[in-house]
């Protein structure tokens, strides 16, 4: 409900209308990044573009967390990390856990980061990137107890 409608005093009722246009708004971010996931799992024969599954996830997540941290909150960035997982057939919960770390760490470094630039955001976002793609090796590394191979967790950097 937007903060003019807790105001009291004489308004119109909420139209069908109304209430779809905020529905549309509420959900608009998370909508535009299962989208953009989805597109990478459209057979185009694009060399590697299901292999982007997970960078273009990453993206989404920072971009939205960080200039719109209200309109991307915790459960929704839960679905998409499950929806991560479920299409690049991860481990359940290995996308799930570093898209939400992702998300806490954009949020948490967001004040500091609107006072720089886009070089210094998007330098941050390739070390958050870093981190990601090293939770999204080490995470099935552990779970499968042996060595896999690094060279996914680097093609997500």
């Amino acid at each position: 409900m937007a903060l003019s409608d807790r105001r009291p005093g004489i308004r119109p009722r909420q139209s069908f209308g109304r209430r779809l246009d905020i529905a549309a708004r509420v959900s608009f971010p998370a909508a535009i990044t299962v989208i953009s996931m989805l597109a990478t799992q459209i057979p185009l024969g694009i060399l590697g573009q299901s292999a982007m599954l997970p960078a273009v996830t990453l993206c989404g997540v920072w971009f939205w967390s960080v200039f719109r941290p209200g309109a991307l909150p915790p459960p929704a960035v839960f679905l998409i990390g499950l929806l991560l997982d479920l299409l690049a057939y991860l481990p359940l919960g290995t996308g799930i856990f570093s898209m939400l770390v992702v998300h806490g760490v954009a949020v948490a470094m967001r004040r500091g980061l609107s006072r720089h630039g886009f070089a210094v955001l998007w330098s941050m976002f390739g070390a958050i990137a870093f981190g990601a793609s090293l939770i999204m090796w080490v995470l099935p590394c552990l779970l499968t107890f042996r060595f896999l191979s690094p060279r996914p967790a680097v093609f997500i950097f």
